[in-house]
């Protein structure tokens, strides 16, 4: 198998994973909150993030990694990208494993990730991942789906979540209200997302 490629410093990229033999990564409410303290713990070091969503065996997130120049002027120490996912997963794993009296790998590896190289492709892809959950039938209404980024998006709280950036690539609030309501969006996707995590 070849090495999957190392996320580039200032690249935008949809990050995917899921359970190992499609075992369950999330099993209760908790377990996603955690997932979510960790991901602020490690994650902000090394990239912005603009959606995400997270769901009983699988996840995805749209980041984009910093650059070296963003982590000396914030006094971050510069890390590896792909390293501290890594570390995010494995810590997440450790826990679960803990919790649920289980071994060994809990992820998939290596986790899977793929460049976006354009507005448009930005555009769709955040509005696949919000959609997830009411394709993959576990919400009739993925705006209710309580842990993705659609809310957080529309909301005022502190968050992790560059939402500026996703409201400027839409337009405003209503327009990204409106794209993800038409209908043709997952379609639109088809070889975007790999169809086992769409």
């Amino acid at each position: 198998m070849s090495k999957p490629t190392a996320l580039r410093c200032g690249g935008y990229y949809h990050i995917f994973n899921r359970g190992n033999n499609r075992e369950t990564i999330f099993c209760e409410q908790r377990n996603y909150f955690y997932f979510l303290k960790l991901y602020e713990k490690y994650i902000p070091l090394v990239a912005d993030t603009f959606a995400y969503c997270l769901l009983p065996n699988h996840f995805h997130l749209l980041v984009r990694g910093k650059t070296g120049e963003e982590k000396v002027t914030s006094g971050l120490k510069v890390k590896n990208p792909s390293q501290q996912f890594g570390n995010l997963f494995n810590a997440y794993t450790k826990a679960f494993n803990k919790v649920y009296q289980r071994t060994g790998s809990l992820f998939v590896k290596p986790f899977k990730r793929i460049e976006v190289t354009s507005d448009a492709y930005f555009r769709r892809l955040i509005a696949c991942i919000h959609q997830n959950p009411q394709h993959h039938g576990l919400i009739d209404n993925f705006q209710l789906w309580p842990y993705s980024s659609y809310q957080t998006i529309l909301s005022h709280k502190p968050t992790h979540i560059h939402r500026e950036d996703v409201l400027t690539w839409f337009g405003d609030g209503k327009v990204y209200q409106a794209y993800h309501q038409e209908v043709e969006t997952v379609r639109q996707l088809e070889g975007v997302v790999p169809e086992d995590f769409g």
